[in-house]
């Protein structure tokens, strides 16, 4: 009996002791849980009563060189449902149904859906939003955001890019300063009880979100709508696929212009900006026409650049001191270069000329000539110290890169096609900054549009900065290069470009595309003002023209047409010997 007691005394004891280490444990779990672990099961059971809805940031504004407005804001509104707040679902099917003029049962379908929050559409009018908010419906949130919108339409849209659903950027310069337009999205956020009714003693508090940072451009607005005119004026004169211009500063890189017709509707992005039926055309082909539409061919695309790439092989001769202005040629129309006959464009041939005369008749075997002088490994010497193998870093998305011969692969016959610009690609922004660098001293710029940024209120934030590489060419050699191609222009296959009172540098070019057979040509003129000091350079390239198609003939024009109106406007006045000549 008394050996029970004592096991019965122990038992007791066992479970208290195990019901005290218990109770410790539970308040040393209530202590860390309060103490330690208190943020995060508040920030928990507040996540419980709480509900979420994003408000866009207005995003920054992009402006011309002027301050012209390009791209701004338009206030719109997202229509979204909670379910659990709903009183009257059959009338909220119906009054969206009807306002957003969507189909009932798609309305339905989100409406019945238990979540938490359900959008029901985006980008709608303000108007509409205001519609549906004066209905008063339960569980329908009408929140105010903004949508994107080009003032202009068309107007360099293959430069400004758009933004998508979300209000990002997605081409151009949408998408390549998304960190200073985007700005900071903000929260409204509504209290709930278990059963997700909103409280209204508590009702709603608000994050407002943070507005993006206005960039302004190089880009003046009223160069580029002049531009984009003589693009189409020229385009429907010769029925040709697509006209592109490209004016820049070639002492800054800063670019007025950049036109590509056909432009597209920056408001209406993803309709085609073709007459043609694309009915038939399934989601992917109809895309892969949208991307097409999309590109920016002066840096997204290469082409054979021609003549006017003799700029290139006439500076690297010059300054390699292989050729110089009195060096004397003969053409009789071709050149053989090992068993190879190149022919001139003049078939009977230029005769006897010095090189400022070849330069002025375009003439192949004169090029060839000074490309066979320097030579395949000084060849690409230059073509590296001129910057021709890599990418300008221009402030756009998707810029190509030069297709070029392997110098091991690059004989003397592709060495000669190359002398005048035929047998490799590049773009004509390419183009345009490498000759900038050879005619305003060696100085290779980067070309860009973007130049300050400023906050929402118009105060200055930065100026943004970009790489020059100095050096790349003599100043000595710039002058020549500058010299002969005034001669070009004032008595030579450029004379087409000439304006009077303005001395006009400048080189033309016709050159054939693949296949030779298909007798489709890309015409162009690469043109700057004043010759002796530039400070704007044009490119024209016009694809595929019908009917006459020299460069000289039907690009050169175009550049004098804008220059004729541009220079005036930026500035740039008459030399006083020419005014005098053209009283």
């Amino acid at each position: 009996m008394k050996k029970n007691k004592t096991f019965h005394k122990k038992k007791v004891w066992i479970v208290f002791l195990c019901c005290a280490l218990m109770l410790v444990g539970l308040i040393g779990r209530l202590v860390y849980l309060m103490g330690f672990r208190s943020d995060y099961y508040y920030e928990k059971a507040k996540d419980l009563h709480e509900r979420e809805r994003d408000i866009k940031a207005a995003r920054g504004r992009i402006l011309d060189a002027t301050g012209k407005v390009l791209a701004a804001n338009k206030t719109v509104c997202t229509i979204s449902v909670i379910h659990s707040q709903i009183k009257e679902p059959e009338k909220v099917i119906q009054v969206l149904a009807k306002e957003l003029q969507m189909e009932e049962e798609t309305i339905r379908k989100r409406v019945e859906k238990v979540s938490s929050i359900e959008r029901i559409k985006t980008n709608v009018e303000k108007s509409v939003g205001d519609a549906i908010r004066d209905h008063g419906l339960a569980g329908v949130k009408v929140d105010e955001d903004y949508k994107r919108y080009y003032p202009y339409g068309t107007l360099a849209s293959k430069v400004l890019g758009f933004t998508g659903g979300d209000n990002q950027g997605i081409i151009g310069l949408e998408v390549k300063y998304e960190d200073i337009l985007s700005g900071t999205p903000g929260k409204i956020l509504t209290t709930t009880d278990a059963r997700g009714v909103e409280i209204d003693e508590i009702g709603e508090s608000r994050i407002d979100p943070v507005s993006g940072d206005d960039l302004r451009i190089s880009l003046d607005a009223n160069i580029q709508e002049f531009a984009e005119q003589a693009a189409l004026k020229v385009m429907e004169e010769k029925q040709a696929d697509r006209v592109s211009i490209l004016l820049m500063n070639p002492q800054n890189g800063e670019i007025y212009a950049c036109v590509n017709v056909p432009e597209f509707d920056l408001n209406d992005p993803f309709t085609l900006n073709t007459s043609e039926d694309t009915s038939g055309l399934d989601a992917q082909q109809k895309q892969d026409l949208l991307n097409q539409m999309w590109r920016n061919p002066c840096l997204n695309d290469t082409y054979e650049p021609g003549s006017t790439f003799k700029i290139i092989t006439m500076s690297a001769g010059l300054e390699e001191g292989v050729v110089s202005v009195n060096d004397h040629f003969s053409c009789p129309g071709y050149k053989i270069v090992d068993d190879r006959r190149i022919h001139c464009a003049k078939r009977t041939g230029h005769g006897s000329q010095n090189f400022v005369e070849g330069a002025q008749n375009s003439c192949n075997p004169v090029f060839i000539e000074v490309g066979l002088r320097l030579g395949v490994d000084n060849y690409y010497k230059y073509f590296r110290r001129f910057g021709l193998l890599k990418k300008t870093g221009i402030d756009l998305p998707g810029e190509a890169g030069t297709i070029m011969h392997q110098k091991e692969n690059m004989g003397n016959v592709e060495l000669a096609t190359v002398s005048f610009g035929q047998s490799f690609q590049i773009t004509p922004i390419q183009l345009a900054t490498t000759v900038s660098a050879l005619i305003n001293g060696g100085n290779r710029v980067t070309p860009h549009f973007g130049v300050t940024v400023q906050n929402p209120e118009g105060t200055y934030v930065k100026k943004l900065e970009y790489p020059v590489e100095t050096g790349i060419l003599s100043e000595k050699t710039s002058e020549t290069v500058r010299y002969i191609l005034e001669q070009v222009v004032s008595v030579g296959s450029g004379k087409n470009a000439r304006i009077d009172g303005y001395a006009i540098g400048g080189k033309t070019a016709t050159s054939q595309t693949l296949p030779r057979s298909a007798n489709r040509y890309i015409s162009s003129f690469l043109g700057f003002a004043p010759a002796e000091d530039p400070q704007i350079l044009g490119l024209c390239i016009i694809h595929d023209p019908q009917g006459v198609y020299y460069g000289g003939t039907i690009a050169a024009p175009v550049i004098r047409s804008i220059f004729e109106n541009v220079l005036p406007y930026l500035g740039i006045e008459k030399t006083a010997e020419d005014a005098k000549a053209t009283e």
